[in-house]
């Protein structure tokens, strides 16, 4: 019961901020991802564990990232250049090119994902910390109308460092303060079990 009640809990986060999808052309945002594949790879598997992995992000979630760090608002020195190049249009596009291509599945670690998952799908109701699947879904698919991200097979070193971002106010998220919130409430423990987990997740 308390776990459900954790769950129903995030499940009206998530919708308080659900928005309207847009549309990006995906052809177009094949070439114009060239300045993008460095960094994210070819067809959006990031090389390196500290840059994430763009393949079947939800394209609004990914253009909205963009202008964040066209804004300054997410503050990158490799990402907010890279962004200034991209108008909205370019960034919806290049959302929808990556949208459409697959994430390469990866491991989680076993010592650690255990634990993560338990957190990832029950929440801990007795710090009133709710579960993750609530807004990223069973299999990390996220919420592509509401542009809650996709966290299957994304790197471990990559999400840890986004939750440590989140918990200290680096980063925060568009309309609401509920990853901060969240997060805050996490251990470093807690943040490297459940991003070993959703790296699992496929």
């Amino acid at each position: 019961m308390k776990i459900l009640s954790a769950m129903l809990g995030s499940l009206a986060l998530c919708g308080a901020a659900a928005v309207q999808a847009a549309g990006g052309d995906p052809d177009a945002g094949m070439a114009k991802s060239a300045v993008c594949m460095g960094c994210h790879g070819a067809d959006g598997n990031s090389p390196s564990p500290e840059w994430p992995n763009l393949a079947g992000q939800g394209a609004d979630y990914i253009a909205a990232q963009v202008a964040l760090f066209r804004q300054g608002v997410r503050d990158n020195a490799l990402m907010m250049p890279m962004a200034a190049l991209l108008s909205e249009q370019d960034a919806l596009d290049v959302g929808a090119h990556y949208a459409r291509q697959a994430p390469t599945p990866r491991e989680a670690d076993p010592a650690l994902a255990p634990a993560g998952e338990r957190l990832y799908r029950g929440g801990d109701p007795a710090r009133n910390l709710p579960a993750c699947i609530a807004c990223h879904g069973p299999q990390g698919l996220g919420n592509a109308p509401a542009r809650y991200p996709a966290l299957r097979g994304q790197h471990s070193v990559y999400a840890f460092n986004q939750l440590k971002a989140f918990a200290a106010g680096t980063r925060r998220t568009s309309g609401n303060d509920m990853m901060q919130v969240i997060a805050a409430k996490l251990t470093d423990e807690e943040m490297r079990a459940l991003a070993a987990y959703t790296q699992g997740l496929r």
